[in-house]
Protein backbone atom coordinates (compact mmCIF):
# COMPACT_ATOMS: atom_id res chain seq x y z
CA UNK A 1 0.00 0.00 0.00
CA UNK A 2 1.27 3.65 -0.96
CA UNK A 3 0.35 6.47 1.41
CA UNK A 4 0.83 10.19 0.39
CA UNK A 5 0.63 13.13 2.47
CA UNK A 6 -1.45 16.30 2.75
CA UNK A 7 -0.38 19.04 4.28
CA UNK A 8 -2.13 21.98 5.35
CA UNK A 9 0.97 23.99 6.49
CA UNK A 10 -0.71 24.52 9.80
CA UNK A 11 0.28 27.94 11.92
CA UNK A 12 1.27 26.72 15.19
CA UNK A 13 0.99 29.06 18.30
CA UNK A 14 3.51 31.09 18.74
CA UNK A 15 4.30 30.57 15.29
CA UNK A 16 4.22 32.27 11.67
CA UNK A 17 4.03 31.79 7.91
CA UNK A 18 7.27 31.23 7.72
CA UNK A 19 7.95 29.17 9.87
CA UNK A 20 4.52 27.24 8.84
CA UNK A 21 6.12 26.73 5.14
CA UNK A 22 9.75 26.09 7.04
CA UNK A 23 7.77 23.10 8.29
CA UNK A 24 6.50 22.17 5.16
CA UNK A 25 9.71 22.25 3.39
CA UNK A 26 11.46 20.04 6.08
CA UNK A 27 8.71 17.56 6.17
CA UNK A 28 8.21 17.14 2.30
CA UNK A 29 11.67 16.07 2.09
CA UNK A 30 11.17 13.91 5.13
CA UNK A 31 8.11 12.48 3.41
CA UNK A 32 10.72 11.87 0.37
CA UNK A 33 13.67 9.76 2.24
CA UNK A 34 10.80 7.87 3.76
CA UNK A 35 9.20 6.87 0.72
CA UNK A 36 5.99 8.41 0.84
CA UNK A 37 4.01 8.38 -2.77
CA UNK A 38 2.91 12.13 -2.80
CA UNK A 39 2.81 15.01 -1.41
CA UNK A 40 0.19 17.58 -1.46
CA UNK A 41 -0.71 21.12 -0.33
CA UNK A 42 -3.89 22.52 0.43
CA UNK A 43 -5.72 26.03 -0.45
CA UNK A 44 -7.48 27.89 2.24
CA UNK A 45 -8.28 31.55 2.23
CA UNK A 46 -8.60 34.29 4.99
CA UNK A 47 -7.65 31.29 7.54
CA UNK A 48 -5.32 32.78 10.52
CA UNK A 49 -4.18 29.08 11.16
CA UNK A 50 -3.35 27.92 7.82
CA UNK A 51 -0.24 29.38 5.52
CA UNK A 52 -1.48 27.72 2.56
CA UNK A 53 -3.08 29.99 0.04
CA UNK A 54 -1.36 29.83 -2.90
CA UNK A 55 -0.99 25.79 -3.91
CA UNK A 56 0.88 26.64 -7.07
CA UNK A 57 3.65 29.02 -5.54
CA UNK A 58 4.15 26.35 -2.68
CA UNK A 59 4.58 23.47 -5.11
CA UNK A 60 7.28 24.91 -6.78
CA UNK A 61 9.22 25.75 -3.90
CA UNK A 62 8.64 22.22 -2.37
CA UNK A 63 9.48 20.34 -5.76
CA UNK A 64 12.73 22.63 -5.69
CA UNK A 65 13.68 21.36 -2.65
CA UNK A 66 12.78 17.81 -3.72
CA UNK A 67 13.95 15.41 -6.18
CA UNK A 68 11.71 12.35 -6.52
CA UNK A 69 7.90 12.42 -4.83
CA UNK A 70 4.83 13.56 -6.70
CA UNK A 71 3.88 17.37 -5.80
CA UNK A 72 0.60 18.55 -6.30
CA UNK A 73 -2.42 20.50 -5.24
CA UNK A 74 -4.47 19.09 -2.07
CA UNK A 75 -6.32 21.10 -4.51
CA UNK A 76 -6.61 24.57 -6.68
CA UNK A 77 -10.59 25.39 -6.10
CA UNK A 78 -11.19 25.79 -9.79
CA UNK A 79 -14.52 27.91 -9.43
CA UNK A 80 -12.70 30.98 -8.45
CA UNK A 81 -10.61 31.50 -11.58
CA UNK A 82 -9.64 30.93 -14.73
CA UNK A 83 -9.02 27.78 -16.41
CA UNK A 84 -6.71 28.71 -19.08
CA UNK A 85 -4.63 30.02 -16.37
CA UNK A 86 -4.75 26.93 -14.28
CA UNK A 87 -3.75 25.19 -17.09
CA UNK A 88 -0.95 27.26 -17.49
CA UNK A 89 0.20 27.16 -14.32
CA UNK A 90 0.11 23.05 -14.10
CA UNK A 91 1.91 23.25 -17.57
CA UNK A 92 5.26 25.38 -16.09
CA UNK A 93 5.17 23.33 -13.07
CA UNK A 94 5.04 20.00 -15.17
CA UNK A 95 7.71 21.34 -17.14
CA UNK A 96 9.79 22.45 -14.43
CA UNK A 97 9.82 18.72 -13.18
CA UNK A 98 8.79 16.65 -15.42
CA UNK A 99 6.91 13.86 -14.04
CA UNK A 100 6.17 14.88 -10.79
CA UNK A 101 3.33 17.51 -10.98
CA UNK A 102 -0.52 16.41 -9.42
CA UNK A 103 -3.03 19.31 -10.45
CA UNK A 104 -5.75 18.20 -7.91
CA UNK A 105 -8.80 20.05 -8.14
CA UNK A 106 -11.72 21.14 -6.00
CA UNK A 107 -14.70 23.19 -6.06
CA UNK A 108 -15.31 24.60 -2.05
CA UNK A 109 -15.26 27.64 -1.60
CA UNK A 110 -12.32 27.14 0.64
CA UNK A 111 -12.90 30.56 2.87
CA UNK A 112 -15.75 32.63 4.12
CA UNK A 113 -18.00 34.61 1.83
CA UNK A 114 -15.88 37.54 2.37
CA UNK A 115 -13.01 35.85 0.91
CA UNK A 116 -15.16 34.27 -2.08
CA UNK A 117 -16.66 37.36 -2.85
CA UNK A 118 -12.66 38.94 -3.26
CA UNK A 119 -11.82 35.70 -4.91
CA UNK A 120 -14.55 35.52 -7.85
CA UNK A 121 -14.43 39.74 -8.22
CA UNK A 122 -17.25 39.89 -9.31
CA UNK A 123 -18.46 36.88 -11.43
CA UNK A 124 -21.61 34.92 -10.60
CA UNK A 125 -21.35 32.27 -7.43
CA UNK A 126 -23.42 29.07 -9.16
CA UNK A 127 -20.68 27.16 -8.30
CA UNK A 128 -22.29 24.14 -10.06
CA UNK A 129 -22.55 25.62 -13.40
CA UNK A 130 -19.09 27.44 -13.16
CA UNK A 131 -17.19 23.95 -11.92
CA UNK A 132 -19.18 21.82 -14.64
CA UNK A 133 -18.39 25.05 -17.67
CA UNK A 134 -14.87 25.06 -16.03
CA UNK A 135 -13.81 21.39 -15.56
CA UNK A 136 -14.22 20.90 -19.61
CA UNK A 137 -13.01 24.10 -20.42
CA UNK A 138 -9.86 23.15 -18.35
CA UNK A 139 -9.61 19.45 -19.82
CA UNK A 140 -9.57 21.20 -23.36
CA UNK A 141 -6.41 23.22 -22.67
CA UNK A 142 -4.36 20.34 -20.91
CA UNK A 143 -5.06 18.36 -24.18
CA UNK A 144 -5.02 21.19 -26.46
CA UNK A 145 -8.09 20.32 -28.06
CA UNK A 146 -11.21 22.50 -27.36
CA UNK A 147 -14.12 21.84 -29.63
CA UNK A 148 -14.46 23.59 -32.69
CA UNK A 149 -17.26 25.64 -31.97
CA UNK A 150 -15.79 26.63 -28.48
CA UNK A 151 -15.06 30.84 -29.24
CA UNK A 152 -11.48 30.01 -27.55
CA UNK A 153 -10.81 27.06 -30.34
CA UNK A 154 -7.24 27.21 -31.52
CA UNK A 155 -5.84 28.52 -27.91
CA UNK A 156 -2.75 26.73 -26.38
CA UNK A 157 -2.20 26.81 -22.56
CA UNK A 158 1.96 27.55 -22.99
CA UNK A 159 4.54 25.90 -22.05
CA UNK A 160 3.44 22.26 -23.51
CA UNK A 161 4.92 20.02 -21.07
CA UNK A 162 5.95 16.44 -22.45
CA UNK A 163 4.23 14.88 -19.40
CA UNK A 164 1.02 17.06 -17.93
CA UNK A 165 -0.03 16.92 -15.05
CA UNK A 166 -2.15 13.67 -13.32
CA UNK A 167 -5.42 15.65 -12.78
CA UNK A 168 -7.19 14.75 -9.89
CA UNK A 169 -10.74 15.67 -8.32
CA UNK A 170 -11.07 16.06 -4.95
CA UNK A 171 -14.57 15.73 -2.89
CA UNK A 172 -16.35 14.60 -0.24
CA UNK A 173 -19.79 13.60 -1.88
CA UNK A 174 -20.87 11.47 -4.82
CA UNK A 175 -21.44 14.42 -7.01
CA UNK A 176 -16.88 14.76 -7.62
CA UNK A 177 -16.79 10.85 -8.01
CA UNK A 178 -19.25 11.41 -10.75
CA UNK A 179 -17.63 14.10 -12.23
CA UNK A 180 -14.26 12.15 -11.99
CA UNK A 181 -15.63 9.48 -13.61
CA UNK A 182 -17.27 11.62 -16.49
CA UNK A 183 -14.24 13.38 -17.10
CA UNK A 184 -11.66 10.54 -17.07
CA UNK A 185 -10.13 12.18 -14.03
CA UNK A 186 -8.68 10.52 -11.18
CA UNK A 187 -10.68 10.54 -7.85
CA UNK A 188 -9.40 11.30 -4.27
CA UNK A 189 -12.51 11.15 -1.28
CA UNK A 190 -12.22 13.67 1.55
CA UNK A 191 -12.69 11.43 4.27
CA UNK A 192 -10.99 13.67 6.77
CA UNK A 193 -14.08 16.08 5.89
CA UNK A 194 -16.73 13.52 5.41
CA UNK A 195 -16.72 10.29 7.29
CA UNK A 196 -19.71 9.01 6.11
CA UNK A 197 -20.50 7.23 2.40
CA UNK A 198 -16.83 7.51 0.75
CA UNK A 199 -16.70 3.64 0.16
CA UNK A 200 -19.78 3.57 -1.62
CA UNK A 201 -18.62 6.74 -3.24
CA UNK A 202 -15.26 5.00 -4.79
CA UNK A 203 -17.30 2.26 -5.74
CA UNK A 204 -19.57 4.29 -8.21
CA UNK A 205 -16.52 6.02 -9.25
CA UNK A 206 -15.15 3.28 -10.73
CA UNK A 207 -18.51 1.74 -12.01
CA UNK A 208 -19.32 4.66 -13.90
CA UNK A 209 -15.17 5.52 -14.92
CA UNK A 210 -14.83 5.96 -18.90
CA UNK A 211 -11.67 7.93 -20.29
CA UNK A 212 -12.14 11.98 -20.69
CA UNK A 213 -10.28 14.64 -21.39
CA UNK A 214 -9.01 14.52 -17.89
CA UNK A 215 -7.51 10.97 -18.11
CA UNK A 216 -7.88 7.19 -19.40
CA UNK A 217 -7.53 5.13 -16.43
CA UNK A 218 -9.68 4.80 -13.29
CA UNK A 219 -7.21 5.50 -10.00
CA UNK A 220 -8.24 6.33 -6.36
CA UNK A 221 -7.89 7.50 -3.35
CA UNK A 222 -8.94 8.65 -0.19
CA UNK A 223 -7.12 10.88 2.52
CA UNK A 224 -8.25 10.44 6.68
CA UNK A 225 -6.56 12.45 9.65
CA UNK A 226 -3.79 10.09 10.97
CA UNK A 227 -2.28 10.72 14.55
CA UNK A 228 0.45 7.90 15.07
CA UNK A 229 2.57 7.79 18.38
CA UNK A 230 5.14 5.66 20.20
CA UNK A 231 2.06 4.23 22.09
CA UNK A 232 -1.52 4.54 22.35
CA UNK A 233 -1.60 6.83 25.02
CA UNK A 234 0.55 9.34 23.69
CA UNK A 235 -1.43 9.39 20.01
CA UNK A 236 -4.75 9.91 22.03
CA UNK A 237 -2.99 13.13 24.08
CA UNK A 238 -1.95 14.18 21.00
CA UNK A 239 -5.47 13.59 19.22
CA UNK A 240 -7.03 15.72 22.13
CA UNK A 241 -6.47 18.98 20.66
CA UNK A 242 -7.61 18.06 17.26
CA UNK A 243 -10.55 17.03 18.94
CA UNK A 244 -11.31 20.32 19.65
CA UNK A 245 -9.99 21.79 16.86
CA UNK A 246 -12.78 20.28 15.03
CA UNK A 247 -15.37 20.60 17.45
CA UNK A 248 -14.61 24.45 17.14
CA UNK A 249 -15.13 24.44 13.70
CA UNK A 250 -17.95 22.51 14.13
CA UNK A 251 -19.55 24.99 16.44
CA UNK A 252 -18.82 27.61 13.14
CA UNK A 253 -15.73 29.34 14.40
CA UNK A 254 -13.50 28.83 11.01
CA UNK A 255 -10.61 30.39 12.51
CA UNK A 256 -10.30 27.70 14.85
CA UNK A 257 -6.87 27.61 16.67
CA UNK A 258 -4.33 25.06 17.41
CA UNK A 259 -4.38 24.46 21.12
CA UNK A 260 -2.65 22.22 23.37
CA UNK A 261 -3.63 18.85 24.59
CA UNK A 262 -3.36 20.63 28.07
CA UNK A 263 -6.45 23.01 27.12
CA UNK A 264 -7.91 20.79 25.58
CA UNK A 265 -8.08 18.75 28.92
CA UNK A 266 -9.13 21.59 30.29
CA UNK A 267 -11.94 22.39 27.70
CA UNK A 268 -15.73 22.83 29.21
CA UNK A 269 -17.27 20.22 26.90
CA UNK A 270 -20.64 19.65 27.03
CA UNK A 271 -22.49 16.38 26.38
CA UNK A 272 -23.19 17.16 22.90
CA UNK A 273 -19.59 18.35 22.54
CA UNK A 274 -18.17 14.80 23.31
CA UNK A 275 -21.06 13.24 21.00
CA UNK A 276 -19.42 15.21 18.52
CA UNK A 277 -15.69 14.53 19.06
CA UNK A 278 -17.33 10.33 19.39
CA UNK A 279 -18.78 10.93 15.33
CA UNK A 280 -15.39 13.19 14.58
CA UNK A 281 -13.29 10.14 15.70
CA UNK A 282 -14.60 8.26 12.23
CA UNK A 283 -12.66 11.07 9.90
CA UNK A 284 -9.07 9.57 11.98
CA UNK A 285 -6.69 6.84 13.11
CA UNK A 286 -5.17 7.11 15.71
CA UNK A 287 -2.97 4.98 17.79
CA UNK A 288 0.55 3.75 18.38
CA UNK A 289 2.48 1.81 15.42
CA UNK A 290 0.73 -1.13 15.66
CA UNK A 291 -3.06 -0.17 15.88
CA UNK A 292 -2.48 2.29 12.72
CA UNK A 293 -0.71 -0.12 10.75
CA UNK A 294 -3.97 -2.11 11.11
CA UNK A 295 -6.52 0.72 10.63
CA UNK A 296 -5.22 2.36 7.94
CA UNK A 297 -4.56 -1.60 5.85
CA UNK A 298 -8.41 -1.86 6.95
CA UNK A 299 -9.04 1.33 5.89
CA UNK A 300 -7.93 0.89 2.67
CA UNK A 301 -9.98 -2.47 2.33
CA UNK A 302 -12.79 -1.07 2.90
CA UNK A 303 -12.43 1.59 0.10
CA UNK A 304 -11.25 -0.55 -2.41
CA UNK A 305 -7.69 1.22 -2.93
CA UNK A 306 -4.19 0.73 -3.00
CA UNK A 307 -3.24 4.08 -1.68
CA UNK A 308 -4.16 6.01 1.01
CA UNK A 309 -3.35 9.91 1.97
CA UNK A 310 -2.39 11.00 5.47
CA UNK A 311 -3.49 14.27 6.97
CA UNK A 312 -1.09 14.71 10.73
CA UNK A 313 -1.69 17.91 12.48
CA UNK A 314 -0.78 17.83 15.63
CA UNK A 315 0.41 20.87 18.18
CA UNK A 316 3.56 20.39 17.66
CA UNK A 317 5.91 19.93 14.92
CA UNK A 318 8.58 17.27 16.32
CA UNK A 319 5.14 15.08 17.22
CA UNK A 320 3.50 15.57 13.46
CA UNK A 321 7.27 14.45 12.46
CA UNK A 322 7.17 11.50 14.18
CA UNK A 323 4.09 10.32 13.61
CA UNK A 324 4.79 10.45 9.86
CA UNK A 325 8.05 8.59 10.21
CA UNK A 326 6.59 6.05 12.23
CA UNK A 327 3.72 5.82 9.63
CA UNK A 328 6.38 5.94 6.64
CA UNK A 329 8.29 2.82 8.40
CA UNK A 330 5.09 0.58 8.45
CA UNK A 331 4.56 0.86 4.34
Amino acid sequence: MNIGILDQSPILPGENATDAFRHTLELAAHAERLGFSRYWVSEHHDATGLAGSSPEVLIASIAAHTKRIRVGSGGVLLPHYSPYKVAENFHVLASLYPGRIDLGIGRAPGGMPLATRALRYGRPADYETTFDRALSDLGGFLKHDLPAEHPLHGLKATPIPEQPPEVWLLGSSGYSGRKAAETGASFSFAHFINGEGGEEVVRAYYDAFRPGPLGDKPRANACIIVICADTDEEAERLASSVDLRLLLLDRGDSRATFVSPEEAADFPYTEWDRERIRYNRGRMIVGGPGKVKRDLEAFAERYGIDEVIAMTVTYDFAARLRSYELIGEMF
